[in-house]
Formats: C-alpha cells, structure tokens, sequence
C-alpha cells in the first residue's frame, strides 16, 4: 500500500484575503489566527515529491512560512489573478536546483500564464527570469513523480476550472457547478476540499449551504471547506454549528491521507 499524502492548506481564504484591507469587520479585527486567510493554495507532498497547487499574490510568503525548500511542479486551477499572480517567485527554486519549472495547466489557463508572464516565455530572455515549463492537462489522469493527479472540471460560472483528486484526497475551489459526470470521479474519496465563500448566494461560487449539500451528497469520511471570505463569519462561530465530519479548513492544517 503506497504511504499516504500529505495535505497542507497554504491558503484558505478567498481573492481578497482575510483580513480585508480597510475593513473593520468582526472578522477582520478577529485575533484567532484561524481568522487570518492568506489566497487559497494547497501543498502536495509525498516521500519523493512536492506539488503546489496555484502560485496566487502569497506564493512567496506562503513557501516561506511552510519551509518548502524543494518543489517538483506546480498544478493550476484556472487563470484568474489570486491563483496565478505569484509565479514569478518560482524562480528561487530554478536558481537552487538549475532546472525549470513545470507548470501543468489546461490550454486557457497557460494562454493567461504566458500573456501575464510573457518575459518568461521570451525568445530572448533577460538573465534570472523564471524558467517555466509549459504541459498541457485536460481530463486524462496522470502522474507527477509518484502522486496520481485525476483533473475534474467543475464551473466557476461559466467558466471550466480544474479540481484535483490525489488518491483519496479531492481538492475543488472556485465552482458553483460541478457536472454529475465529474462528480462520478469525485466518489469514495475520503476527503472533500470544496469552496464555501460566504452564507449568501454567490454568482460563482457556492456558498455555506451549497457547500454542505455537496458533501452530504458525495458521502465522504470529511469534507474541508477553502475559498473563505470575511462575509462567512469568524471561524469558531462557524466552525460550532457545522454538520459532523465538516469543518473549515484554515492556514497551515495538515492532512495525511
């Protein structure tokens, strides 16, 4: 039986982070640390590899704080600006192992990535860009090192955005959708990471009660819940009233599974 994966939440909180800069709200003046959200990204780790799922404005800081002193590649979501904003301090790594970079990504998120990050797909580049490597993913699993990775494409409105499964462990943010088709590969996972950005209704994301329907729906062991705004509340208030078995996931959580 392979070893189990470890999870580790390098952000949870939605585009803005929490806080919010120049609100005063319960949430954002909140000194539980668990109120303290930095962009929704997630480490991958096993015995012999090191994924990063999204490089958003934190990515430096974010592998700063989590010690990460050595990364494989890098998974990206979708090409909205809180998940890909921070590619750029992938660089460090190039410079300490001499190689590049592989970015896995579908074909809309790397025209986003080489429009946004043209010098580093420069014919001639400047000395001490980031050197990337570009591989195209669409919905056929494949493997990083010794991770399996199984794409599932959910909807972020309208549109596609990439959830990951690793073995046990599924990872969805920024969806109100997901196909029934999609949702057949999410089955007898042991693990649900899903978006709940607010109580209210979203236009493309699904909020607390959706959320919770989705993981009532899909029956897995435990559910954690990412993409979190400073409109949801504060994480203990939440946190209490949740259904067993759910929970907020906050900045620095681990998970082995």
């Amino acid at each position: 039986m392979a070893a189990p994966l470890k999870f580790t939440f390098l952000g949870t909180g939605t585009s803005s982070g929490v806080p919010m800069i120049a609100c005063d709200c319960a949430v954002c003046t909140s000194t539980d640390p668990r109120d303290k959200r930095l962009r929704s990204a997630l480490l991958v780790e096993s015995e012999t590899t090191t994924i990063v799922v999204d490089t958003g404005p934190d990515f430096r800081y974010q592998m700063l704080r989590a010690h990460v002193r050595k990364l494989d590649a890098v998974l990206f979501t979708h090409p909205h600006k809180d998940h890909i904003a921070g590619l750029d301090d992938v660089r460090a790594f190039n410079f300490f192992t001499g190689n590049g970079m592989p970015l896995y990504a579908n074909s809309m998120t790397q025209e986003a990535l080489i429009r946004e990050f043209a010098y580093a797909f420069a014919d001639k580049k400047y000395p001490g860009v980031p050197n990337l490597e570009l591989n195209t993913i669409d919905a056929e699993p494949f493997l990083i090192g010794d991770i399996p990775v199984q794409p599932i494409q959910v909807w972020h409105l309208k549109m596609p955005v990439l959830g990951f499964r690793f073995g046990n462990f599924t990872y969805i943010t920024d969806a109100n959708r997901i196909d029934e088709a999609e949702k057949q590969k999410i089955w007898g996972s042991k693990t649900l990471v899903v978006n709940a950005l607010r109580r209210e209704k979203h236009i493309s994301h699904f909020n607390l009660s959706e959320a919770v329907a989705l993981t009532e729906e899909l029956r897995v062991e435990q559910a954690y819940f990412t993409h979190i705004s400073h409109q949801l509340g504060r994480h203990e208030a939440i946190e209490a009233e949740l259904p067993q078995g759910i929970h907020l996931a906050w900045d620095g959580l681990a998970i082995h599974c």
